[in-house]
């Protein structure tokens, strides 16, 4: 079976701004920065804005370094997200698509970790201490949602400097094997790329300067 599926990252807020570009499917996915700071007000009204898209079958998210009240407020996001059914919050965990031929599921896992980034929300320490969090993927999972890019992929502030993405993530995906590898974080590297049969996107839709610059316009059919 075919999956239309959107890909998005890095709305901070703007979501609203992007509803008219999205162009419905199957499968829609955020990779994390959905607030500003993660006040709980910001995680509220997009959960609200999520949940309303009715263009899509299933639509699944992660947190970002932004989002500290994913952290700082636990309990009350799982309440939270209790009264939106409709939309599914990955943190270190998994979700299965089932299509309508019931033969060709999809298993999304979502993390929210990166390499320390400043004092912000879901930081590790390159090396073991991240690797701990990639360890737990899944080997059978079709595609990988983490906020942060893998070292060597679509990782460059305007595509050029120095590469800022995790080594240990680049090792998890060549052992794992995805389908799809989806990040942000690095706003001004959106785009795609395709390695050794790996799909991977930077869904980041905001500029280095917070304007809704990129149109979410991955739209693909995958099997």
């Amino acid at each position: 079976m075919k999956y239309k599926i959107t890909v998005i990252s890095d709305t901070h807020t703007k979501h609203k701004e992007i509803t008219k570009d999205l162009p419905g499917g199957d499968i829609l996915l955020h990779s994390g920065d959905i607030s500003s700071r993660g006040y709980l007000a910001e995680i509220k009204d997009f959960c609200e804005w999520y949940a309303s898209l009715e263009d899509y079958t299933h639509k699944i998210f992660i947190a970002g370094n932004h989002d500290w009240g994913f952290i700082d407020s636990a309990e009350y996001i799982k309440e939270l997200l209790e009264m939106y059914p409709d939309i599914t919050y990955l943190q270190d965990d998994f979700a299965y698509i089932v299509g309508d031929d019931y033969k060709t599921p999809l298993k999304i896992y979502g993390s929210p970790w990166q390499p320390r980034f400043y004092d912000w929300a879901f930081n590790a320490d390159r090396g073991e201490d991240i690797k701990q969090h990639w360890d737990k993927i899944p080997d059978d999972t079709d595609i990988l949602l983490t906020h942060g890019p893998a070292h060597g992929f679509l990782d460059k502030v305007h595509g050029k400097g120095p590469n800022l993405g995790c080594e240990e993530l680049t090792k998890a995906i060549g052992r794992v094997n995805p389908k799809i590898h989806l990040c942000g974080h690095i706003h001004s590297a959106n785009g795609y790329t395709k390695y050794n049969d790996i799909h991977f996107f930077n869904a980041s839709v905001l500029n280095e300067s917070y304007l809704y610059t990129y149109t979410p316009n991955y739209y693909r059919d995958w099997e």
